[in-house]
């Protein structure tokens, strides 16, 4: 059953994307030749002025389809940003465009060519061309999975994020990454995937890269590794796909039950000042100003109701007042933090306040009033 699920869920995303990615065949200089590309605009960029993330995948001939459909829906419930997808055709292109030296274990030749294409030529055009954010992911797999770290070796990388699923490494590639990642100095989302069906050879390196990189200690860089049980090398991207959107995005997602759980209820300090850090990490990692959304409002209040520190309802409300200030979810806020502080008066006059609002997270009209008037009653106000 869940099977089927993942399947329509993948089918109905794909159906949704169809209408709105373009093909282009870009002529390259550095490649002497026109190579065909696939871009998927997010839903809203026609109907707004918003600019988006670069999602950059290799192997776009049957990569594609499976990301753009992933970032579509995800992006639908708001578990990530939306995004604007690049797929780069590589049929018959892929051993060309991957070649290293058997050396040094770096670009030549073809691969040279297709790493400066992408890095001088593709990524220029999409900004220039697009609205963008600086926030840049590359996705591979297999021989393209090695390639894309080669960018995560410049002294500035390329991508801010390296989604690497069942990798076919270079020979010196976990060399250079045990060496690089512990002076990166950007944030850098590290995700990398393989699974016990995998290509044995695959499997191996992969599971010796992780253990090579899972001890460095560099808190700019946030590493996600996924070992799978089932997936063939060709059906994994699949899986991890969807997991790596996930760990890369994660701060982005709205509060879930397990970070309320885990995190937010636990905190003593400020919920509210956990709640702006969270939205300023979403604008400070990936570009996008974000609205805090009504529902991490809610939990911030359950967190402040468990804990009972009455206090903290005050920048609440005035937060909230900020973020919805055609909306009764402040006057709401600021009434309980009254109440609660004993100053029965300005609490009623809050509550009486809000009725001319909108009514927003379940908090009616009626409610606001009724509080309102026993306070009213027990007071004699």
């Amino acid at each position: 059953m869940k099977r089927i699920l993942f399947l329509f869920v993948i089918l109905f995303s794909v159906q949704l994307i169809s209408a709105q990615v373009t093909y282009k065949s870009f002529n390259s200089e550095r490649l002497a030749e026109a190579r065909e590309i696939k871009i998927q605009l997010p839903r809203s960029y026609q109907s707004s002025d918003k600019s988006y993330p670069i999602i950059v995948v290799l192997d776009g001939d049957y990569m594609f389809e499976i990301v753009a459909g992933n970032v579509e829906y995800s992006s639908y419930w708001e578990d990530i940003p939306e995004a604007i997808v690049v797929g780069v055709n590589q049929f018959n292109k892929r051993t060309d465009d991957t070649t290293y030296s058997e050396l040094n274990s770096l670009p030549i030749e073809g691969g040279a060519a297709f790493f400066e294409f992408i890095g001088m030529e593709l990524i220029p055009y999409i900004e220039k061309t697009y609205r963008t954010e600086k926030f840049k992911v590359a996705v591979g797999h297999g021989i393209t999975a090695n390639f894309i770290n080669y960018y995560l070796l410049k002294e500035i990388p390329l991508f801010n994020a390296y989604v690497s699923l069942s990798p076919d490494l270079a020979p010196d590639m976990q060399a250079f990454l045990t060496e690089r990642l512990p002076n990166i100095t950007t944030k850098t989302f590290y995700y990398l995937a393989t699974s016990n069906n995998d290509d044995k050879n695959i499997n191996i390196e992969t599971l010796a890269l992780n253990n090579a990189i899972k001890g460095i200690e560099n808190k700019n860089v946030l590493r996600t590794f996924d070992n799978f049980k089932g997936p063939t090398h060709y059906s994994l991207p699949a899986h991890a796909i969807p997991k790596a959107l996930e760990s890369i995005f994660f701060v982005f997602r709205p509060i879930s039950k397990k970070e309320y759980k885990d995190t937010l209820s636990k905190l003593e300090t400020s919920p509210v000042d956990y709640l702006v850090e969270k939205y300023d990490t979403i604008e400070d990692l990936f570009g996008i100003k974000k609205q805090i959304l009504i529902n991490d409002f809610r939990a911030v209040a359950a967190a402040i109701n468990k804990s009972k520190k009455f206090e903290y309802y005050e920048p609440l409300g005035k937060l909230a007042r900020k973020e919805y200030p055609n909306t009764l979810l402040g006057n709401y806020y600021l009434g309980r933090y009254y109440e609660e502080k004993g100053d029965t008066k300005k609490a009623m006059k809050t509550y009486q306040s809000a009725y001319i609002l909108e009514e927003a997270a379940g908090i009616t009209k009626d409610h606001v009033l009724e509080l309102a008037e026993q306070i009213k009653v027990d007071f004699g106000y």
